[in-house]
């Protein structure tokens, strides 16, 4: 059962570090109303926000939030760990009552997230849970009227990408905002050279590479004291059903960039990928390296799998290896150039810099995405990129359907799949009910033997 905190003593968050650069737009709109689901003192355009899932990305983006625009503060938290509400509270002891003032609104426990989002003074969630639980959380935000900052990827499988279409339409419908952590859509450099690819700066785009390929991350050693579900819970990149893998949980940035790009969804992936170096079964199921062939050829039969050479064809790398090579961004070859995203360079078929992104121009999208959301809420115009990102999650799906079980896979077969990764029976349990509970099997995927459901 949720526990509710009282004040204990919040220093300084950890944050990512990232870009800095112009400044960010503050949303200094004028307030159009958006009905009794978001409530606002009396002339006022206050984000009052909710945090769930206190963690270094979930706290990164309330400082992310509060530095982006004026009139923003964190009133509520809530996490899965009591701990984790203590060392946050430490955290921000010092910081100023005006942004942070949650001390009576502090929530733990498996159910935490409802209650805190049950909470009237709360209209701008943030997500930051592991993302197999970011269906549920979505549904339960928009069921509650709140905006929401979800971090990707939103889903961990199929259903719950279908699930994120869908709660993107009652989002719509009752104006409220989404908006998720693929911060590459709100970076100047990766809209101003994607606005000139799309414009025709480097022709028809016949193909394109998109990377992750880096070291590995943390992982944190099974306790004596900690049941299955725990375990698995306090190193949740490691397990499909509360990551995806890597190739959705991070790879999935580079592939929403090629799916932004080319302007569609791929019609079928061919993959390869395994375990070469985390075999200890310290670190659960996932693989630690995938490549696929997204094929975006158009066509008329979306269940036909058959290669086709008219492109465009996107390989896509993703690794968590130490001691190898890195690369993290994005190229995209056309009929008269070619264009390197991430570094905002555009080449003609001579290798010639026709154009390159001004340096000066440069900003922080990690505080952009919230102000981009927030300035559209004050708007009244709310942003939703729920289906967009639902759709980067599933083509990130769709190559790891492949990679795990050997085969071609379309882009309707992914979308079709009724393969649950995620245990149904988990709603309405109490907290120890919950970490009494038997998570999935651990169970590496085999190519060729893994079926494809």
């Amino acid at each position: 059962m949720s526990k509710l905190h009282q004040p204990s003593a919040p220093n300084t968050p950890s944050r990512r570090q990232v870009l800095k650069g112009s400044a960010i737009a503050t949303g200094a709109a004028t307030f159009a109303a958006l009905g009794t689901n978001f409530a606002y003192a009396q002339a006022s355009d206050e984000i009052r926000i909710g945090l769930v899932g206190c963690g270094g990305r979930g706290r990164g983006a309330v400082s992310n939030a509060i530095e982006s625009s004026k009139g923003v503060k964190l009133v509520a938290i809530a996490d899965l760990f009591p701990e984790k509400i203590d060392e946050t509270k430490k955290m921000w002891a010092d910081k100023p009552k005006d942004q942070y003032d949650f001390g009576k609104h502090a929530f733990s426990g498996f159910n935490s997230y409802k209650e805190l989002l049950a909470q009237a003074n709360v209209n701008y969630a943030i997500l930051a849970t592991p993302p197999g639980f970011r269906p549920m959380m979505i549904d339960e935000a928009i069921k509650q009227g709140k905006h929401i900052f979800a971090e990707k990827p939103v889903a961990v499988d199929a259903p719950g990408c279908r699930q994120i279409m869908e709660a993107a339409k009652v989002a719509k419908e009752k104006g409220l905002g989404i908006v998720a952590g693929t911060q590459r859509r709100h970076e100047n450099v990766y809209n101003e050279t994607i606005k000139r690819i799309q414009g025709g700066a480097i022709g028809k785009v016949v193909g394109g590479q998109v990377y992750w390929v880096g070291g590995e991350l943390w992982m944190k050693p099974r306790q004596a004291t900690w049941t299955d579900m725990e375990w698995q819970l306090r190193n949740w990149m490691y397990f499909t059903w509360l990551s995806g893998d890597l190739i959705v949980e991070q790879h999935v940035h580079n592939i929403d960039v090629a799916n932004w790009v080319i302007g569609r969804t791929p019609r079928s992936a061919i993959a390869l990928g395994g375990r070469q170096t985390r075999t200890d079964p310290a670190y659960g199921m996932i693989y630690d390296h995938f490549a696929v062939h997204y094929d975006y050829s158009p066509t008329p039969n979306p269940d036909t799998p058959a290669d086709r050479p008219d492109g465009p064809h996107v390989m896509s790398m993703s690794r968590q290896i130490d001691q190898c090579y890195t690369r993290n961004n994005e190229t995209f070859q056309g009929l008269a150039g070619s264009a390197l995203v991430s570094g905002g360079v555009i080449r003609d078929l001579d290798g010639k810099i026709t154009w390159k992104f001004p340096a000066k121009q440069a900003n922080n999208p990690y505080e952009t995405e919230h102000a981009n959301l927030i300035e559209s809420i004050r708007k009244g115009q709310p942003l939703n990129e729920g289906q967009t990102i639902a759709e980067s999650v599933l083509t990130a799906i769709m190559g790891r359907m492949s990679a795990y079980t050997g085969q071609i896979v379309t882009w309707q077969q992914a979308l079709k799949s009724q393969e649950t990764l995620v245990p149904a029976n988990l709603a309405g349990l109490s907290q120890e009910e919950f970490f009494k509970s038997a998570p999935p099997a651990p169970i590496v995927p085999l190519p060729g033997k893994t079926k494809l459901s």
